[in-house]
């Protein structure tokens, strides 16, 4: 079992340091894609961890986007995390804005999911719906493919996140897609409350 501050303490981190809707929302959001996939791959046991690093990957991201990554680690010892949920933040800004490398599968998902997590997003909003409960991957690659659509989602780090788990760029997007179906209606009811 990886050791993991509680989400009440994950909540008042990143609280502290996030006051836009915006970024509570993106990081409900891949906390809840990052428990989707723990179960789905068969690491149910650390899906806590793992959802925890998910909430928390971005803490520093809007006080301090010019030091991405690098003010993460501070603001988490402060709350009590471990190295190793440090070290798993701050693997999704590899290449990026830091040097610290995504190794455990864990870490390649935050990696490969945090930023398609946004054009997800951004293509549901654009939906009827305003929901990814009826995307079809077709559409979601159609935005893909158009490089103005959500032009501040790098399909680059996509798809390199694709390649460093071994998998097809339509599977990645298909369970992302899958596990953000899956926490939509929380998020929904968790952002009502803000």
């Amino acid at each position: 079992m990886k050791e993991c501050i509680t989400r009440e303490q994950a909540m008042i981190a990143l609280k502290e340091y996030n006051k836009e809707p915006f970024h509570i929302q993106h990081a409900l959001t891949v906390e809840g894609v990052m428990r989707w996939y723990a179960n789905e791959l068969g690491y149910g046991e650390e899906a806590n961890f793992w959802a925890t690093v998910g909430l928390l990957h971005d803490i520093d991201f809007e006080m301090w986007p010019e030091e991405h990554c690098v003010k993460a680690p501070e603001l988490l010892e402060k709350a009590g995390a471990s190295a190793e949920l440090i070290h798993a933040v701050c693997s999704h800004g590899y290449g990026l804005c830091c040097d610290v490398e995504p190794v455990h599968e864990m870490e390649k998902v935050l990696f490969a999911a945090d930023e398609l997590t946004g054009l997800i997003g951004a293509a549901a909003r654009m939906r009827p719906s305003k929901s990814c409960k009826d995307m079809e991957l077709s559409s979601l690659k159609k935005k893909f493919k158009d490089k103005k659509f959500a032009a501040g989602c790098s399909r680059d780090v996509i798809k390199t996140g694709a390649e460093r788990l071994g998998w097809e760029l339509d599977k990645l997007l298909e369970m992302t897609i899958e596990a953000m179906r899956s926490c939509e209606d929380s998020i929904n009811e968790a952002m009502a409350k803000l």
